[in-house]
């Protein structure tokens, strides 16, 4: 993984051309809460299960701290919980039985707790209830499934790689030259693998998999025999080819309410192409379009969202995205820019738990696979997932630096805003477009803060502010995230 975004990084800069510079705020500014201007109901915050499940997945106390909003102890302090309510689920493409004769070839640069072990163990019986399927696999990342489903998360199906003996070269992390690795035969033996799974997993593990997606970034080139993960090149032309299958796949085992999300492409420019190369038939077979955000502040979002969601009305997810800042800044700027540009309804990080302190919001050591320290990133998500819940209407800031959200029912409006600059600077925020906004007690306006520089808050609770009228004046450290929490608002 660090590999392929380290490339992305460095061809990501900002288009400026396009509009859609980051709209970092170096000076004392008032963004204007547009209640008229909306960008759908939030449907939540998710994290892809996989290498961290496979390591943890079996701990209570990672599940509370990710899937719910309680504070729960961790490393001799007290955490708040970050209140994901999305699970996406990997599943697995490696096995160590032999068949025939033949055996997995796996790559010599792959980790054993990133190689998920799959069901579907045996090609010569397509019978999910015969022994040439092995559902005691992957146990740990199954167990944190469970988990988060009983903590109220909605679940995602997705595969990085087909098993290894529907791979040309029997190597699930790639082919030789980084090409299509799917075998043609195996077309619709992959899409049944997927939908034999969310029919056992709803009988069997009380998990019903709203969505399932067959890719995992099929049109990037860096899926190779020598990879450090799974991984699978399918250009457009198998992604149309494999979609039907799986439809028909899932239909025909009853679950005709699971809906399909593809293509899972790295960044928004790539999604943009993969979306825009399929037919009418191929786009009416999907519900929902993901896109991973490994484009950073370039990329134009915009017409991505143009094309999904304007034009073609479907649901966008950006369903997997990371970094290497620690901090958190970086995260908190891509995020707020793709609140501004984007506009999905649901957003994902790719691994809450990594060996990299950098990508980690709690890091683990590779080689003991002991869990390590909380990183800033940590309280920055925090910033966002527990007070943006699922049901809140995305408001218009009219800038990239801030995103506010309405919860109608509670009259509550949250507002969550970045200084990403190096000085201090005071935000207003114009709520007069609202009918009402009369805040707390005596106008009051909670707010979490976190300062990512280190020796300051790390969201920490304040009731100092109030309501002037209709705005509110915060001051911003530099490098810090706030969240503001104003009650009593009609539009």
């Amino acid at each position: 993984m660090i590999r392929r975004r380290t490339l992305l990084a460095a061809a990501g800069g900002t288009l400026l051309g396009s509009g859609l510079a980051t709209g970092t705020a170096h000076a004392d500014a008032t963004v204007g809460v547009n209640p008229s201007t909306t960008y759908g109901t939030w449907e939540g915050w998710g994290t892809s299960l996989a290498w961290w499940a496979n390591v943890f997945g079996t701990r209570d106390d990672f599940a509370d701290l990710f899937f719910t909003t309680q504070q729960v102890a961790y490393g001799g302090r007290t955490l708040p919980g970050l209140g994901l309510n999305i699970a996406r689920y990997n599943l697995g493409a490696c096995s160590w039985n032999s068949v025939n004769g033949e055996t997995m070839v796996a790559s010599p640069n792959i980790p054993k707790f990133k190689q998920i072990e799959g069901f579907w163990q045996d090609w010569r019986n397509e019978d999910p209830e015969s022994s040439a399927w092995k559902w005691s696999a992957d146990a740990a990342q199954r167990a944190m499934l469970v988990k988060a489903t009983q903590r109220g998360a909605i679940s995602e199906l997705f595969a990085n790689s087909p098993m290894w003996w529907m791979c040309n070269n029997h190597n699930p992390s790639g082919a030789a030259d980084g090409g299509n690795n799917l075998q043609t035969w195996n077309y619709r033996q992959h899409a049944a693998h997927l939908a034999a799974v969310a029919l056992h997993a709803r009988r069997n593990w009380g998990v019903n998999f709203a969505t399932v997606d067959p890719f995992n970034e099929p049109s990037s080139g860096w899926w190779t025999a020598t990879g450090t993960q799974e991984g699978c090149h399918m250009d457009a032309g198998v992604q149309a080819a494999v979609l039907p299958h799986l439809r028909s796949e899932l239909d025909k085992r009853g679950l005709t309410g699971t809906r399909i999300s593809a293509s899972d492409e790295t960044s928004y420019d790539l999604g943009r192409t993969t979306w825009n190369s399929f037919s009418a038939s191929t786009k009416s077979l999907v519900h929902q379009v993901n896109v991973h955000g490994y484009q950073g502040s370039g990329g134009r979002r915009d017409l991505l969202y143009t094309d999904v969601v304007t034009t073609a009305r479907k649901v966008l997810w950006n369903s997997e995205t990371g970094d290497r800042d620690g901090t958190g800044m970086t995260m908190a700027s891509n995020l707020l820019s793709d609140f501004r540009w984007l506009h999905p309804t649901a957003w994902a990080y790719w691994q809450v738990m990594d060996p990299s302190p950098g990508w980690a919001t709690i890091a683990y050591d590779p080689v003991t696979l002991q869990p390590g320290a909380v990183q800033t990133k940590y309280y920055v998500l925090a910033q966002f997932s527990r007070h943006i819940r699922p049901g809140m209407t995305i408001l218009d800031t009219g800038v990239s630096y801030a995103v506010a959200a309405l919860d109608r029912a509670a009259r509550r409006l949250v507002i969550v805003a970045a200084n990403t600059s190096t000085s201090p600077q005071t935000l207003t925020f114009d709520l007069s477009r609202f009918a009402t906004a009369t805040g707390g007690p005596s106008g009051l306006v909670p707010r979490w803060n976190t300062v990512t520089t280190g020796g300051g808050d790390l969201y920490t609770a304040h009731s100092d502010t109030y309501l002037n009228g209709t705005s509110v004046a915060v001051p911003f450290a530099a490098l810090s995230v706030q969240t503001l929490q104003v009650d009593g608002v009609t539009v």
